[in-house]
């Protein structure tokens, strides 16, 4: 079957991924779009790992207000190209982080995010922790260890369990978005305004 601009067209628009990317999936598939893009994804699915260090630059601003109007979001998150903001799923994914971020508070994006003074304080206070006192210190590093990193993952966005399905972290569904999508997509920043607070 002959690839034609137009099949090549309706399968960029369905998965925001590059010309060459889906005309080889149509090779492949003899133009069925269906499986051109099941075969897209599981490639996608190998490639999310090495799209990680690649460079942001494009993306979309996006909002959600919540509870008449008390709470509010904005979060910036940005892919590689101006094609793929403008991408449904990719519009989607930034839609779903304001809500959860409405809805799970994270402080920071990343646990990189967090400044120094504030773990430091933070493992000053576990330590103070009267169940730690008779324990040796290698045990107390390893306990105070297991508790900081579970607090960092309740402030940190991409540690969170995702607010539409706890099974998975933010982080698991930029990385599953990353697959399909065919670009990298990074959470920049965020903030989260109440009324009152």
């Amino acid at each position: 079957m002959e690839i034609t601009a137009s099949l090549v067209k309706e399968l960029r628009e369905r998965t925001g991924l590059g010309m060459m990317d889906c005309k080889k999936a149509l090779s492949e598939t003899n133009g069925d779009i269906d499986k051109a893009i099941e075969l897209l994804r599981k490639k996608g699915a190998l490639k999310a790992e090495s799209k990680l260090d690649r460079k942001t630059s494009e993306g979309i601003i996006g909002s959600y207000i919540h509870m008449n109007g008390k709470i509010g979001v904005l979060v910036e998150v940005n892919c590689e190209t101006d094609f793929v903001a403008r991408n449904s799923d990719f519009q989607q994914l930034v839609k779903d982080l304001a809500m959860h971020i409405a809805a799970f508070k994270p402080a920071y994006v990343k646990k990189e995010d967090v400044p120094t003074d504030f773990i430091e304080k933070e493992k000053e206070i576990l330590l103070a922790q009267p169940d730690l006192s008779n324990k040796p210190d290698n045990v107390k590093e390893k306990i105070i260890s297991g508790r900081l990193d579970k607090i960092l993952s309740e402030i940190c966005l991409m540690d969170q369990p995702f607010v539409k399905n706890n099974d998975i972290t933010v982080g698991q569904l930029i990385k599953e978005a990353i697959a399909k999508i065919g670009e990298n997509i990074t959470v920049k920043r965020f903030v989260r305004f109440a009324l009152g607070e």
